[in-house]
């Protein structure tokens, strides 16, 4: 009786919410996007998705719902835009608009859609984030440069380095069109691992030279020594500021994933995928600050072409007009070593040393925070840079702590404790510098009996000093 009537009461019982994917951030590894963002449209974009983003346009896309960046790099450019393609492919009719005269105009080549991708600058700006140097991950990060430069003097590569000597030369016959006999060593591991993957792929098998000493232990030796050699240059339990590269990313996500959070749920112009694309070693570097190896091995290797990670937004709550309540939210991370498709779908891990696959949006933020370098004056302290961009970061703004050497001071431009902001005192300090080399000048100026005159023009009249001009300098 009891049963029956517990039966009768469950159709009154609330159901609990499916979940929701609010938004999502893509890291990606150039490759065969195509294939890749063939299933991410699948995931997330198509009318009939697996686990639609909420509110994401599925044919024709918003614009603003999309953030595409890549740095200013060919190849990544060019898979950036193959990617975009697979996840908004043409859509015919779909895609056309009408014109005033009542003329409708279909875009070209089946109603193909260009979604900009906007490129990661090598000089800085106080732009928008696209051009500030600190994106570049590791580019000219001078105490992650001389952290990674370490590896080349431990025991540990030294040992390797002559332990590997044999090997690495009994393969020369494979690649001496390319490597040098001094150039074939552990030091080259990753160039050479490359060289002989990619040929292993693209060559035919019989036409690749010296195909017979390529075994299966040989290239699973050249993978493992590979993974040795850039896991150590991209990541040091001891050293964080080596792994830049994945601060600077893990920054890049909290800030996509906060701008989703506080948008509300029913605004149609709200971000909702973030994507970039960048190297390899991106990956490594986060692996190793969020602990990934923790929850497999794996994470210790080099990903291959056209791999990614995901962090996907998502809640059990109701969602409605308004921003969900940040205490219903939770952030799941996913990896796919390759191109992800149904044969190989991103698979879920946990990350921080954590059990747990979805991690509380809170406790994912203050994990990531630890890390994360989120701004320039962030990657100027932790990099030790003071010119270039940095040079209009005064180094009394820098944290003395924190482990990727964040500084605790606010975002550039702003003052802190109601003295001087930066801006200003650079300005200051650029004007007393100039006003001593100028007392100097005259001094010595005066000692040798010179005096300033004016250029006369060839026409005899006296020229008219032209617009002062500064060049950045290069990174």
């Amino acid at each position: 009786m009891k049963l029956t009537c517990l039966l009768l009461l469950l159709p009154s019982l609330p159901l609990a919410a499916a979940e929701t994917v609010l938004g999502a951030y893509i890291f990606h590894r150039h490759g065969d996007l195509f294939t890749s963002a063939s299933w991410f449209r699948s995931r997330y974009v198509e009318a009939n998705a697996t686990s639609p983003i909420h509110g994401i346009a599925a044919s024709v896309p918003v614009l603003s719902q999309l953030s595409v960046t890549s740095p200013v790099d060919d190849t990544l450019q060019n898979s950036a835009q193959m990617f975009l393609l697979g996840l908004y492919p043409p859509a015919g009719s779909a895609s056309a608009q009408r014109l005033a005269n009542g003329r409708s105009v279909e875009p070209p080549l089946g109603g193909y859609q260009a979604i900009p991708v906007n490129a990661v600058a090598t000089a800085a700006s106080s732009g928008g984030a696209e051009d500030k140097t600190w994106l570049q991950g590791g580019s000219n990060c001078g105490l992650a440069i001389l952290s990674s430069n370490k590896y080349f003097s431990s025991v540990s590569y030294l040992e390797t380095l002559e332990s590997t000597q044999d090997f690495y030369r009994s393969l020369l016959p494979v690649y001496n069109s390319t490597f040098a006999s001094s150039d074939a060593s552990f030091k080259n591991a990753y160039a050479i691992y490359d060289y002989v993957h990619v040929s292993t792929i693209h060559n035919a098998s019989g036409t690749m030279p010296a195909n017979s000493l390529l075994t299966t232990d040989t290239l699973h030796q050249l993978q493992t020594r590979a993974d040795q050699h850039e896991w150590a240059l991209a990541y040091n339990s001891s050293e964080p500021v080596r792994a830049i590269a994945g601060a600077v990313l893990a920054g890049q996500v909290l800030e996509a994933l906060e701008a989703t959070l506080r948008a509300p749920a029913s605004q149609a112009s709200a971000q909702r995928l973030t994507m970039q694309f960048g190297a390899y070693a991106t990956f490594m570097s986060f692996f190793g600050l969020a602990q990934a190896p923790a929850a497999s091995p794996d994470f210790y290797g080099t990903v291959d072409y056209a791999s990614s990670i995901v962090f996907e937004l998502v809640t059990n709550a109701t969602v409605g007009t308004a921003a969900v309540d940040p205490s219903d939210v939770h952030v799941r991370f996913l990896f796919a070593n390759g191109s992800a498709s149904d044969a190989n779908p991103p698979r879920a891990f946990p990350l921080f040393g954590r059990p747990e696959i979805t991690l509380p949006w809170a406790n994912f933020s203050t994990s990531m925070s630890a890390f994360a370098v989120d701004d320039t004056l962030a990657w100027c302290a932790a990099c030790g840079n003071t010119t270039g961009t940095c040079a209009g970061y005064s180094k009394s703004s820098w944290s003395p702590s924190g482990s990727s050497g964040t500084a605790s001071a606010g975002s550039p431009g702003s003052s802190g404790g109601g003295g001087v902001s930066r801006p200003v005192a650079g300005v200051i300090g650029a004007l007393a510098t100039l006003v001593v080399i100028l007392g100097v000048e005259a001094i010595v100026m005066a000692a040798a009996g010179l005096r300033l005159v004016r250029k006369r023009s060839s026409l005899g009249q006296m020229e008219s000093p032209g617009p002062a001009t500064a060049r950045s300098k290069a990174w």
